[in-house]
């Protein structure tokens, strides 16, 4: 961890997310399914679409949040409120913080316990100075740690939206996104999407579509749809375009 950040003094827990109309957790059950590729796509999407969005990464023994969008290296600063955010673009559409701007070195890992990852997670969630925001994307972990709880206990207050949960099509992957699911429901987390990544490729040059998986899509217990099966509650579909 950078020193120059390590003694900065803290704003007030949540204050910072005063301006942050809507929260949405991307989840996933178990890890290399994509989760941060389509926080990314989603936040762009939503750039796309004429909105402010932020992204807090989360996961802190791997955060990719940086390399995705090609801010890896940038500095985090401070200010009266507390951590600046990392700006993608001079428009300062889509800000970004990660536990990976706060390494001295890219490949130094993050070997700590649960309560220092719990207080690393309260820190970024209170202490990041957001300003206005129409969405906040969090990228998560995979699984349903002692991280997905903090998390959750500190975003609770300002309720959000809800969860994108990605998974794949194989058998193993569809089997810890039920328990995702059920995760979600005990902790009174709405689901508003399933994606299912890596569920197919079309040829570029003969157009012919390969699927991986056997396409049931009744495993998840509520209906997907398309190609890369995403499913979006109608409710939220509404809300994102108020």
């Amino acid at each position: 961890m950078r020193k120059r950040l390590s003694s900065m003094d803290t704003a007030p827990d949540g204050s910072n997310l005063a301006g942050v109309r809507h929260i949405i957790l991307v989840l996933s059950g178990k890890g290399g399914v994509g989760k941060s590729t389509i926080s990314t796509q989603i936040a762009l999407a939503l750039r796309h679409a004429g909105k402010k969005v932020g992204i807090l990464d989360v996961d802190l023994c791997g955060p990719s949040i940086p390399r995705m969008l090609n801010a890896h290296g940038q500095d985090v600063h401070q200010c009266d409120s507390g951590w600046v955010p990392v700006y993608v673009d001079q428009e300062k559409s889509i800000s970004l913080m990660s536990i990976g701007f706060l390494l001295e070195r890219p490949d130094d890992a993050i070997v700590w316990r649960g309560p220092k990852k719990n207080a690393m997670i309260k820190q970024f969630v209170g202490d990041v100075a957001w300003g206005d925001l129409d969405f906040l994307i969090v990228d998560t972990p995979p699984g349903t740690s002692d991280e997905h709880i903090t998390t959750m206990d500190a975003l609770r207050p300002f309720n959000p939206m809800g969860a994108v949960v990605v998974t794949t099509p194989q058998a193993v992957s569809i089997g810890d996104v039920r328990r995702e699911l059920t995760f979600c429901k005990k902790m009174g987390l709405p689901v508003v999407g399933i994606v299912e990544n890596m569920s197919g490729f079309v040829c570029p040059h003969c157009t012919v579509r390969w699927r991986a998986g056997d396409g049931d899509t009744g495993c998840y217990g509520m209906e997907v749809m398309g190609p890369l099966l995403l499913w979006v509650e109608p409710a939220s579909i509404r809300a994102c375009l108020k």
